[in-house]
Protein backbone atom coordinates (compact mmCIF):
# COMPACT_ATOMS: atom_id res chain seq x y z
CA UNK A 1 0.00 0.00 0.00
CA UNK A 2 1.08 3.46 -0.77
CA UNK A 3 0.13 6.59 0.43
CA UNK A 4 -0.82 9.98 -1.63
CA UNK A 5 -0.76 13.81 -0.50
CA UNK A 6 -4.49 15.25 -0.85
CA UNK A 7 -2.36 17.89 -2.57
CA UNK A 8 -1.25 16.18 -5.33
CA UNK A 9 2.17 17.47 -5.49
CA UNK A 10 4.58 15.25 -3.30
CA UNK A 11 5.83 11.83 -3.76
CA UNK A 12 3.44 8.40 -2.68
CA UNK A 13 5.31 7.29 0.11
CA UNK A 14 4.74 3.73 2.71
CA UNK A 15 2.92 3.61 5.77
CA UNK A 16 5.94 3.51 7.51
CA UNK A 17 7.20 7.18 5.75
CA UNK A 18 3.70 8.65 5.94
CA UNK A 19 3.51 7.56 9.44
CA UNK A 20 7.55 9.17 10.67
CA UNK A 21 6.70 12.20 7.74
CA UNK A 22 2.85 13.18 9.79
CA UNK A 23 2.25 14.97 6.68
CA UNK A 24 3.24 15.56 3.72
CA UNK A 25 5.65 18.11 2.38
CA UNK A 26 2.82 20.62 0.32
CA UNK A 27 0.64 20.11 3.51
CA UNK A 28 -1.64 17.61 1.96
CA UNK A 29 -2.64 14.61 4.44
CA UNK A 30 -1.61 11.47 3.32
CA UNK A 31 -4.40 8.59 1.39
CA UNK A 32 -3.97 5.27 0.60
CA UNK A 33 -3.58 4.71 -3.50
CA UNK A 34 -6.65 2.53 -3.15
CA UNK A 35 -9.33 1.43 -0.84
CA UNK A 36 -8.94 -2.32 0.40
CA UNK A 37 -12.25 -4.06 0.49
CA UNK A 38 -13.00 -6.14 3.44
CA UNK A 39 -12.86 -9.75 3.44
CA UNK A 40 -17.11 -11.32 2.89
CA UNK A 41 -15.83 -14.45 5.25
CA UNK A 42 -15.00 -11.49 8.08
CA UNK A 43 -18.24 -10.08 7.68
CA UNK A 44 -20.02 -13.29 7.52
CA UNK A 45 -18.13 -14.32 10.93
CA UNK A 46 -17.88 -11.08 12.73
CA UNK A 47 -19.56 -12.37 15.72
CA UNK A 48 -17.21 -15.29 16.29
CA UNK A 49 -14.13 -13.72 14.95
CA UNK A 50 -12.24 -11.97 18.38
CA UNK A 51 -11.43 -8.79 18.25
CA UNK A 52 -8.00 -8.92 18.00
CA UNK A 53 -8.28 -11.40 15.14
CA UNK A 54 -10.96 -8.21 13.33
CA UNK A 55 -8.44 -5.41 14.26
CA UNK A 56 -5.62 -7.29 12.66
CA UNK A 57 -7.82 -7.92 9.30
CA UNK A 58 -8.55 -4.40 8.93
CA UNK A 59 -5.26 -3.18 9.59
CA UNK A 60 -3.07 -5.04 7.95
CA UNK A 61 -3.91 -3.95 3.89
CA UNK A 62 -2.54 -0.52 5.10
CA UNK A 63 0.72 -1.36 6.67
CA UNK A 64 1.55 -3.34 3.84
CA UNK A 65 5.15 -5.59 4.39
CA UNK A 66 6.04 -2.13 6.67
CA UNK A 67 5.79 -4.08 9.90
CA UNK A 68 6.01 -8.21 10.38
CA UNK A 69 2.33 -9.70 10.80
CA UNK A 70 3.78 -10.89 14.30
CA UNK A 71 4.62 -7.60 15.12
CA UNK A 72 1.76 -6.12 13.81
CA UNK A 73 -0.76 -8.52 15.41
CA UNK A 74 1.04 -7.77 18.63
CA UNK A 75 0.51 -3.99 17.70
CA UNK A 76 -3.19 -4.81 17.64
CA UNK A 77 -3.52 -6.60 20.72
CA UNK A 78 -1.63 -4.35 22.97
CA UNK A 79 -3.56 -1.65 21.47
CA UNK A 80 -7.65 -3.00 21.67
CA UNK A 81 -6.94 -4.41 25.17
CA UNK A 82 -9.95 -2.64 27.02
CA UNK A 83 -13.58 -3.30 26.54
CA UNK A 84 -15.57 -1.17 23.59
CA UNK A 85 -19.22 -2.22 24.51
CA UNK A 86 -22.35 -1.43 22.26
CA UNK A 87 -24.77 -0.18 25.34
CA UNK A 88 -28.70 -0.27 24.21
CA UNK A 89 -30.61 2.27 26.11
CA UNK A 90 -33.91 1.21 23.76
CA UNK A 91 -34.82 -0.90 21.10
CA UNK A 92 -34.02 2.31 18.42
CA UNK A 93 -30.93 3.48 20.14
CA UNK A 94 -27.65 1.88 21.42
CA UNK A 95 -24.28 3.60 22.67
CA UNK A 96 -20.73 2.68 21.11
CA UNK A 97 -18.63 3.11 25.05
CA UNK A 98 -15.33 4.50 23.96
CA UNK A 99 -14.22 5.70 27.23
CA UNK A 100 -12.63 2.32 28.83
CA UNK A 101 -9.13 3.34 28.04
CA UNK A 102 -6.31 4.30 29.76
CA UNK A 103 -7.03 8.26 29.04
CA UNK A 104 -10.84 7.52 29.64
CA UNK A 105 -11.71 8.76 25.85
CA UNK A 106 -11.43 7.34 22.27
CA UNK A 107 -8.55 8.48 20.89
CA UNK A 108 -6.31 5.72 23.03
CA UNK A 109 -6.90 3.52 20.14
CA UNK A 110 -5.08 5.38 17.84
CA UNK A 111 -2.64 7.38 20.36
CA UNK A 112 -1.61 3.63 21.30
CA UNK A 113 -1.51 2.26 17.60
CA UNK A 114 0.36 4.91 16.51
CA UNK A 115 2.87 5.35 19.29
CA UNK A 116 3.77 1.69 19.25
CA UNK A 117 4.40 1.64 14.79
CA UNK A 118 6.35 4.88 15.59
CA UNK A 119 8.36 3.25 18.53
CA UNK A 120 9.14 0.45 15.68
CA UNK A 121 9.96 3.08 12.95
CA UNK A 122 12.81 4.69 14.60
CA UNK A 123 14.55 2.27 16.84
CA UNK A 124 17.41 2.19 14.66
CA UNK A 125 17.13 6.02 14.02
CA UNK A 126 20.24 8.14 15.24
CA UNK A 127 18.11 10.99 16.13
CA UNK A 128 15.09 11.72 18.39
CA UNK A 129 11.51 12.34 17.00
CA UNK A 130 9.62 15.17 17.93
CA UNK A 131 5.61 14.60 18.22
CA UNK A 132 4.46 17.73 17.98
CA UNK A 133 0.44 18.11 18.11
CA UNK A 134 -2.47 20.10 18.59
CA UNK A 135 -5.39 19.11 20.83
CA UNK A 136 -8.75 20.37 22.08
CA UNK A 137 -9.27 18.41 24.32
CA UNK A 138 -8.74 14.33 24.41
CA UNK A 139 -5.90 14.21 21.79
CA UNK A 140 -3.44 15.72 24.06
CA UNK A 141 -3.86 13.21 27.13
CA UNK A 142 -4.18 10.13 24.84
CA UNK A 143 -1.07 10.70 23.21
CA UNK A 144 1.04 11.97 26.22
CA UNK A 145 -0.41 8.62 27.78
CA UNK A 146 0.49 6.63 24.57
CA UNK A 147 4.13 7.75 23.96
CA UNK A 148 4.82 8.27 28.06
CA UNK A 149 8.63 6.97 28.03
CA UNK A 150 8.86 5.91 24.49
CA UNK A 151 12.60 5.66 23.43
CA UNK A 152 13.90 8.20 20.88
CA UNK A 153 10.50 10.47 20.80
CA UNK A 154 9.88 13.93 22.38
CA UNK A 155 6.25 14.96 22.48
CA UNK A 156 5.34 18.60 22.83
CA UNK A 157 1.29 18.95 23.16
CA UNK A 158 -0.49 22.76 22.42
CA UNK A 159 -3.79 23.03 23.75
CA UNK A 160 -6.17 26.07 24.14
CA UNK A 161 -5.78 27.69 27.94
CA UNK A 162 -9.07 27.95 29.36
CA UNK A 163 -10.95 25.53 27.09
CA UNK A 164 -10.42 21.87 28.13
CA UNK A 165 -11.73 20.27 31.23
CA UNK A 166 -9.67 20.21 34.29
CA UNK A 167 -9.18 16.06 33.92
CA UNK A 168 -8.57 16.46 30.56
CA UNK A 169 -6.16 19.58 31.51
CA UNK A 170 -4.19 17.20 34.08
CA UNK A 171 -3.38 14.56 31.98
CA UNK A 172 -1.96 17.10 29.56
CA UNK A 173 0.42 18.54 31.85
CA UNK A 174 1.02 16.73 35.11
CA UNK A 175 2.49 13.40 33.02
CA UNK A 176 6.30 14.74 32.61
CA UNK A 177 9.50 12.82 31.58
CA UNK A 178 9.35 13.17 27.52
CA UNK A 179 6.00 15.04 27.55
CA UNK A 180 6.17 19.25 27.01
CA UNK A 181 2.34 21.45 27.33
CA UNK A 182 2.27 24.43 25.75
CA UNK A 183 -0.78 26.28 26.67
CA UNK A 184 -1.74 28.84 24.36
CA UNK A 185 -3.66 31.89 25.04
CA UNK A 186 -6.50 31.18 22.12
CA UNK A 187 -8.64 28.49 20.63
CA UNK A 188 -7.63 24.88 18.68
CA UNK A 189 -7.84 26.45 15.42
CA UNK A 190 -4.40 28.79 17.17
CA UNK A 191 -3.27 25.69 18.05
CA UNK A 192 -3.52 23.47 15.02
CA UNK A 193 -2.13 26.53 12.61
CA UNK A 194 1.00 26.85 14.70
CA UNK A 195 1.90 23.53 14.65
CA UNK A 196 0.84 23.20 10.77
CA UNK A 197 3.41 25.93 10.31
CA UNK A 198 5.89 24.12 12.19
CA UNK A 199 5.92 21.44 9.92
CA UNK A 200 6.83 23.63 7.14
CA UNK A 201 9.55 25.83 8.51
CA UNK A 202 12.48 24.68 7.01
CA UNK A 203 14.57 25.87 10.10
CA UNK A 204 12.30 23.93 12.61
CA UNK A 205 12.99 20.66 10.40
CA UNK A 206 16.65 21.22 10.06
CA UNK A 207 16.93 21.65 14.17
CA UNK A 208 14.06 18.83 14.44
CA UNK A 209 12.76 15.86 13.29
CA UNK A 210 8.94 16.68 13.24
CA UNK A 211 6.00 14.18 12.80
CA UNK A 212 2.37 14.40 13.74
CA UNK A 213 0.35 12.79 16.28
CA UNK A 214 -2.98 14.57 15.37
CA UNK A 215 -5.75 12.63 13.27
CA UNK A 216 -3.84 13.70 10.06
CA UNK A 217 -1.34 11.14 10.58
CA UNK A 218 -2.41 8.11 9.42
CA UNK A 219 -1.06 5.67 11.88
CA UNK A 220 -3.86 7.57 14.37
CA UNK A 221 -6.33 7.92 11.75
CA UNK A 222 -6.37 4.44 10.48
CA UNK A 223 -6.71 1.82 13.37
CA UNK A 224 -10.07 4.52 14.44
CA UNK A 225 -11.80 1.84 11.66
CA UNK A 226 -11.38 -0.66 14.51
CA UNK A 227 -14.33 0.16 16.70
CA UNK A 228 -17.08 0.50 14.49
CA UNK A 229 -16.09 -3.39 12.82
CA UNK A 230 -16.42 -4.12 16.95
CA UNK A 231 -19.78 -1.96 17.06
CA UNK A 232 -21.48 -4.13 13.82
CA UNK A 233 -20.17 -7.50 15.65
CA UNK A 234 -21.82 -6.39 18.78
CA UNK A 235 -25.53 -4.73 16.95
CA UNK A 236 -25.01 -8.15 14.05
CA UNK A 237 -25.13 -10.22 17.73
CA UNK A 238 -29.20 -8.44 18.12
CA UNK A 239 -29.91 -9.32 14.11
CA UNK A 240 -31.49 -6.43 13.22
CA UNK A 241 -33.14 -5.91 9.92
CA UNK A 242 -33.41 -2.35 10.06
CA UNK A 243 -31.20 0.09 8.28
CA UNK A 244 -27.61 0.81 11.01
CA UNK A 245 -26.55 5.01 10.82
CA UNK A 246 -24.30 5.61 12.88
CA UNK A 247 -23.84 9.32 14.77
CA UNK A 248 -20.22 10.25 15.56
CA UNK A 249 -19.49 13.46 17.67
CA UNK A 250 -17.68 15.45 14.75
CA UNK A 251 -14.83 18.36 15.66
CA UNK A 252 -11.47 17.85 13.28
CA UNK A 253 -13.96 14.75 11.55
CA UNK A 254 -10.86 12.43 11.65
CA UNK A 255 -13.19 9.80 13.75
CA UNK A 256 -16.31 9.79 11.23
CA UNK A 257 -13.89 10.07 8.25
CA UNK A 258 -12.32 6.52 9.60
CA UNK A 259 -15.91 5.25 10.25
CA UNK A 260 -16.61 6.80 6.78
CA UNK A 261 -13.34 4.64 5.40
CA UNK A 262 -14.71 1.62 6.55
CA UNK A 263 -18.09 1.81 5.31
CA UNK A 264 -16.52 2.06 1.56
CA UNK A 265 -14.51 -0.95 2.64
CA UNK A 266 -17.68 -2.94 2.72
CA UNK A 267 -18.76 -2.37 6.49
CA UNK A 268 -22.52 -2.58 6.11
CA UNK A 269 -23.60 1.30 7.68
CA UNK A 270 -25.98 2.63 5.92
CA UNK A 271 -25.48 6.63 6.92
CA UNK A 272 -23.12 8.71 9.29
CA UNK A 273 -24.31 11.30 10.76
CA UNK A 274 -21.54 14.05 11.88
CA UNK A 275 -23.10 15.20 15.48
CA UNK A 276 -21.94 19.33 15.53
CA UNK A 277 -22.30 22.14 18.05
CA UNK A 278 -22.63 25.42 17.46
CA UNK A 279 -19.13 25.22 15.64
CA UNK A 280 -21.81 23.63 12.26
CA UNK A 281 -19.45 24.99 9.52
CA UNK A 282 -19.63 21.03 7.79
CA UNK A 283 -23.63 21.23 8.76
CA UNK A 284 -23.52 24.90 6.43
CA UNK A 285 -21.86 23.03 4.00
CA UNK A 286 -23.69 20.19 3.60
CA UNK A 287 -26.66 22.16 2.96
CA UNK A 288 -25.60 24.56 0.81
CA UNK A 289 -22.25 22.93 -0.90
CA UNK A 290 -20.12 26.36 0.20
CA UNK A 291 -17.65 26.52 2.75
CA UNK A 292 -18.34 29.61 5.28
CA UNK A 293 -15.36 31.36 7.04
CA UNK A 294 -15.77 31.52 10.88
CA UNK A 295 -13.66 31.76 14.23
CA UNK A 296 -14.40 28.87 16.92
CA UNK A 297 -16.95 29.43 19.61
CA UNK A 298 -16.46 27.61 23.13
CA UNK A 299 -19.01 25.24 24.13
CA UNK A 300 -19.43 22.36 26.37
CA UNK A 301 -18.43 19.90 24.01
CA UNK A 302 -14.96 21.31 23.43
CA UNK A 303 -13.22 18.73 22.16
CA UNK A 304 -15.35 19.76 18.90
CA UNK A 305 -14.69 23.73 18.99
CA UNK A 306 -12.76 23.78 15.16
CA UNK A 307 -13.69 25.70 12.76
CA UNK A 308 -11.26 24.43 10.23
CA UNK A 309 -11.40 20.41 10.64
CA UNK A 310 -8.27 19.36 9.26
CA UNK A 311 -9.69 15.69 7.89
CA UNK A 312 -12.55 17.22 5.69
CA UNK A 313 -10.22 16.60 2.79
CA UNK A 314 -9.87 13.09 3.21
CA UNK A 315 -14.19 12.68 3.75
CA UNK A 316 -13.96 14.24 0.03
CA UNK A 317 -10.94 11.94 -1.15
CA UNK A 318 -13.52 9.52 -0.41
CA UNK A 319 -16.12 10.35 -2.07
CA UNK A 320 -13.84 11.78 -4.99
CA UNK A 321 -15.11 15.26 -4.67
CA UNK A 322 -18.49 14.33 -5.90
CA UNK A 323 -20.65 16.64 -3.83
CA UNK A 324 -24.15 14.00 -4.28
CA UNK A 325 -22.63 10.91 -3.47
CA UNK A 326 -21.02 12.64 -0.25
CA UNK A 327 -24.36 14.02 0.52
CA UNK A 328 -26.18 10.55 0.33
CA UNK A 329 -24.10 8.77 2.74
CA UNK A 330 -23.26 11.95 5.35
CA UNK A 331 -25.96 14.37 7.29
CA UNK A 332 -25.30 16.47 10.08
CA UNK A 333 -27.19 17.98 12.35
CA UNK A 334 -26.03 21.03 15.11
CA UNK A 335 -26.73 20.80 18.88
CA UNK A 336 -26.94 23.90 21.06
CA UNK A 337 -25.60 23.66 24.73
CA UNK A 338 -29.15 24.13 26.43
CA UNK A 339 -30.43 20.88 23.97
CA UNK A 340 -27.17 19.36 25.64
CA UNK A 341 -27.56 19.63 29.03
CA UNK A 342 -31.36 18.83 28.27
CA UNK A 343 -30.29 15.53 26.62
CA UNK A 344 -28.03 14.92 29.90
CA UNK A 345 -30.80 15.32 32.16
CA UNK A 346 -33.65 13.82 29.93
CA UNK A 347 -31.52 11.21 29.15
CA UNK A 348 -30.60 10.15 32.77
CA UNK A 349 -34.28 10.43 34.13
CA UNK A 350 -35.14 8.34 31.37
CA UNK A 351 -32.43 5.32 31.28
CA UNK A 352 -30.18 6.27 33.98
CA UNK A 353 -27.45 6.55 31.83
CA UNK A 354 -24.81 9.30 32.15
CA UNK A 355 -23.84 11.26 28.82
CA UNK A 356 -20.77 13.46 28.62
CA UNK A 357 -21.35 16.63 26.52
CA UNK A 358 -20.02 14.97 23.24
CA UNK A 359 -22.25 11.75 23.85
CA UNK A 360 -24.90 13.81 24.71
CA UNK A 361 -24.95 15.74 20.99
CA UNK A 362 -24.05 12.19 19.24
CA UNK A 363 -27.40 11.41 21.27
CA UNK A 364 -29.48 13.42 19.89
CA UNK A 365 -28.21 14.04 17.07
CA UNK A 366 -29.22 10.60 16.03
CA UNK A 367 -32.48 11.03 17.66
CA UNK A 368 -33.22 13.51 15.54
CA UNK A 369 -32.51 11.86 12.43
CA UNK A 370 -34.29 8.85 13.95
CA UNK A 371 -37.50 10.75 14.10
CA UNK A 372 -37.51 11.59 10.71
CA UNK A 373 -36.51 8.05 9.49
CA UNK A 374 -38.46 5.30 11.49
CA UNK A 375 -37.34 2.54 9.54
CA UNK A 376 -33.72 3.13 10.91
CA UNK A 377 -32.15 2.29 13.82
CA UNK A 378 -28.39 3.20 14.73
CA UNK A 379 -25.72 3.74 17.38
CA UNK A 380 -24.00 7.08 18.60
CA UNK A 381 -20.41 7.46 19.82
CA UNK A 382 -19.99 8.20 23.76
CA UNK A 383 -16.22 9.67 23.24
CA UNK A 384 -15.33 10.32 26.88
CA UNK A 385 -16.10 9.59 30.25
CA UNK A 386 -18.85 11.87 31.49
CA UNK A 387 -15.81 12.75 34.91
CA UNK A 388 -14.01 14.54 32.20
CA UNK A 389 -17.09 17.10 32.54
CA UNK A 390 -17.92 17.28 36.00
CA UNK A 391 -19.52 20.84 35.67
CA UNK A 392 -21.69 20.60 32.96
CA UNK A 393 -22.71 16.65 34.01
CA UNK A 394 -22.94 16.26 37.97
CA UNK A 395 -24.69 19.99 38.04
CA UNK A 396 -27.12 18.86 35.36
CA UNK A 397 -28.09 15.15 36.88
CA UNK A 398 -27.10 15.83 40.92
CA UNK A 399 -25.08 12.90 40.86
CA UNK A 400 -21.39 12.69 41.60
CA UNK A 401 -19.46 10.71 39.41
CA UNK A 402 -16.40 8.61 40.79
CA UNK A 403 -13.01 8.77 39.27
CA UNK A 404 -12.13 5.71 37.47
CA UNK A 405 -9.19 4.41 40.22
CA UNK A 406 -6.31 4.27 37.06
CA UNK A 407 -6.14 8.08 36.48
CA UNK A 408 -6.47 8.81 40.28
CA UNK A 409 -2.56 9.26 40.31
CA UNK A 410 -3.04 11.93 37.47
CA UNK A 411 -5.32 13.54 39.08
CA UNK A 412 -3.03 14.21 42.11
CA UNK A 413 0.02 15.47 40.05
CA UNK A 414 1.28 18.60 39.58
CA UNK A 415 0.32 20.64 36.20
CA UNK A 416 3.34 21.66 34.36
CA UNK A 417 3.03 23.93 31.28
CA UNK A 418 4.39 26.85 29.75
CA UNK A 419 2.21 29.48 28.69
CA UNK A 420 2.27 30.91 25.07
CA UNK A 421 0.20 33.99 22.93
CA UNK A 422 -0.61 32.75 19.69
CA UNK A 423 1.88 33.76 17.90
CA UNK A 424 3.90 31.06 15.66
CA UNK A 425 7.93 32.61 16.46
CA UNK A 426 7.23 31.93 20.01
CA UNK A 427 6.39 28.38 18.87
CA UNK A 428 9.21 28.45 16.95
CA UNK A 429 11.90 29.97 18.97
CA UNK A 430 11.05 27.16 21.47
CA UNK A 431 11.09 24.44 19.48
CA UNK A 432 15.20 26.00 18.27
CA UNK A 433 16.17 25.79 21.53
Amino acid sequence: MKYFSTNKKSPVVTFKEATILGQASDKGLYFPEYIPQVDKHLLDNIVHLSNEEIAFSVIKPYVGETITDERLFQIVSETINFPMPLVFLNEQCASLELFHGPTLAFKDVGARFMSRCLGEFVRDKNENVTVLVATSGDTGGAVASGFYNVEGVEVVILYPSGKVSPVQEKQLTAMGGNIQALEISGTFDDCQRMVKQAFTDNEINQKRFLTSANSINVARWLPQQFYYFFAYKQWAQKQSEKKLVVSVPSGNFGNICAGLLAMQSGLPINKFIAACNANDVVNHYLKTGTWEERSAIATLSNAMDVVHPSNFVRILELFHHQFPQLKEKLIAYSISDEETLKTIADVYEKYKYILDPHGAVGYLALNKFLEKNPDSKGLFLETAHPVKFPDAVQNTIGVSLEVPEHIKYILDGEKKSILMKPDFDQLKSYLLQ
